[in-house]
């Protein structure tokens, strides 16, 4: 049987990863407090065969929280709850980053420190809903971010870089995509500034570039990714006018960098249609270094977009969820999990850590 070209290994950054399979970051709501658990910790712990699991969404820092139950990377508590999930990984082999969230106005004052108003590049106010601990209520127009506090929101990237050093984890992500802070600065739908930071693409792009920047300088480059989405109508319909031309212009300047990875999403991950039909393996060609695409891969779409030099690994989500053995599935071509999306928020085991492994399957009969 021909080896799959998922299961060759790969160099990345400082790290010889032992196959092309990323788990892709999930926000699964399982951490009561926002503080990372045992429940967590075994759920990574079961999928550390992947090549590199990125973390699901964590918040740099209070202000950086949407929605209750999503783990944080801000105190003592969290570094040692993280500490204990990357132990579990590493101890099974695995490598293992954070992603870096913020989620600017995709959030609530009833989650916000002293009940203030999220955060956003402009006060722009979104549509839809947000969860709180009241239950989903209106998002609300946020307050434009001063330019005089960009180097404070700054810090607490360094400084929630500076723990997930202490925490274990081999790298870090910044999640600048799906609608959040940064993504919200890169879209011109959210983001109408006339200072340095709006306007023209290369504008929009400069805070996502001094944060990356800022991690670079605790990690190094070649420990660092940055998460994209151009063209999924992510949180409330955020779009940009022209997303070919922000992406090169982003591409072009994480490139000058030098850091190790972009992970990109490629069309719609939900159920919206993609703003716009972009030429993925055009725009790959704008970036120097190794290129993760995600969005609903099958097994045979991955290695078709690796043969094709198209990406030089394939993230998966879903399939992750139902699969905790992923890469011994694809191994030995065996059947996938099916997924049950209703239990993919809830709050226990159920639907997290429960779904059977190939060795936990009954035998079948002869």
């Amino acid at each position: 049987m021909t080896k799959s070209i998922l299961l060759e290994p790969i160099e990345f950054g400082p790290y010889r990863l032992s196959n092309r399979i990323v788990m892709s970051p999930m926000t699964r709501n399982r951490s009561p407090n926002e503080l990372p658990n045992a429940l967590n910790a075994e759920y990574y712990a079961q999928r550390a065969t992947a090549g590199l699991i990125i973390s699901e969404s964590t918040a740099i820092s209070a202000e950086g929280l949407g929605w209750p139950e999503t783990p944080g990377i801000f105190t003592d508590a969290q570094e040692a709850g993280w500490k204990r999930v990357t132990d579990g990984v590493h101890q099974r082999g695995g490598r293992m980053f954070l992603q870096l969230w913020h989620c600017g106005r995709n959030s609530h004052p009833l989650t916000q420190p002293h009940g203030q108003a999220p955060i956003g590049p402009s006060a722009v106010q979104p549509t839809g809903t947000v969860r709180t601990r009241e239950g989903r209520l209106p998002l609300h127009v946020p307050r434009e971010l001063p330019a005089n506090e960009v180097g404070r929101l700054i810090d607490d990237y360094r400084a929630a870089a500076r723990r997930a050093m202490a925490a274990g984890f081999d790298g870090v992500e910044v999640h600048a995509a799906n609608g959040y802070l940064l993504d919200q600065f890169l879209k011109d739908s959210s983001n109408l500034r006339a200072d340095r930071y709006g306007g023209a693409p290369l504008n929009r792009c400069r805070l996502m570039i001094e944060v990356v920047t800022a991690v670079a300088e605790i990690w190094g480059a070649e420990r660092v990714g940055v998460r994209l989405s151009p063209v999924s109508p992510s949180n409330y319909q955020l779009v940009d006018s022209d997303p070919e031309l922000l992406m090169v212009t982003a591409l072009t300047e994480l490139s000058r960098l030098g850091i190790c990875y972009v992970a990109m999403v490629e069309g719609s991950s939900n159920a919206m249609p993609a703003t716009h039909e972009l030429d993925y393996g055009r725009l790959r060609k704008h970036f120097t270094g190794l290129y993760i695409a995600n969005n609903a891969f099958t097994q045979a779409r991955a290695e078709q977009a690796l043969q094709e030099r198209r990406a030089d690994l394939i993230s998966f989500g879903r399939l992750y969820i139902a699969n905790p053995d992923l890469v011994r599935r694809f191994t030995l071509n065996a059947p996938l999990n099916p997924l049950n999306a209703d239990s993919i928020y809830t709050s226990d085991h159920r639907g997290y850590t429960d779904y059977p492994a190939l060795a936990d399957e009954p035998a079948t009969a002869a």
